[in-house]
């Protein structure tokens, strides 16, 4: 009986790394295309309606900003080619529940080797199929 409860910790837990696997290179995808400005690299890792928020501090007060995903995707591939971007991911926290994840990635966002600010990113992905899809992006942004 041990055995046999040993043998199903250890699949239950491969399969447990697997997706989180998967889901880290989904989200990994998503950043080298941000960091390539290849906006068809990016719209690939997201579902078709994905939602774009971001939370500022403004001299008003703190504020939630929905962009428009495809206009995120415009003013990635209008950054001009001589400026270079960089968004250093420091950590991945990958919870999933069946086909639901969600990861959590502290950043530093580098805009020509300098660092313009930093914060969190939250993910929400669901897997339609085999693939892992992210619907839902939210990060806050903090100058140094």
């Amino acid at each position: 009986m041990k055995k046999i409860i040993t043998i199903m910790v250890v699949f239950s837990s491969s399969l447990i790394f697997s997706q989180e696997k998967e889901v880290q290179k989904t989200i990994n995808d998503f950043f080298v295309g941000l960091n390539s400005k290849d906006t068809l690299a990016i719209r690939k890792q997201c579902y078709k309606d994905v939602i774009v928020q971001t939370i500022l501090k403004t001299k008003q007060g703190n504020q939630l900003k929905t962009d428009d995903f495809k206009a995120f995707l415009v003013s990635i591939s209008a950054i001009p080619v001589e400026v270079k971007i960089e968004e250093k991911i420091l950590d991945y926290k990958i919870e999933i529940d069946g086909n639901l994840a969600h990861v959590w990635t502290p950043y530093e966002f580098y805009v020509n080797g300098n660092l313009s600010h930093k914060g969190v990113n939250s993910f929400t992905l669901f897997k339609e199929n085999t693939e892992w899809q992210i619907i839902y992006i939210i990060d806050t942004r903090r100058r140094n």
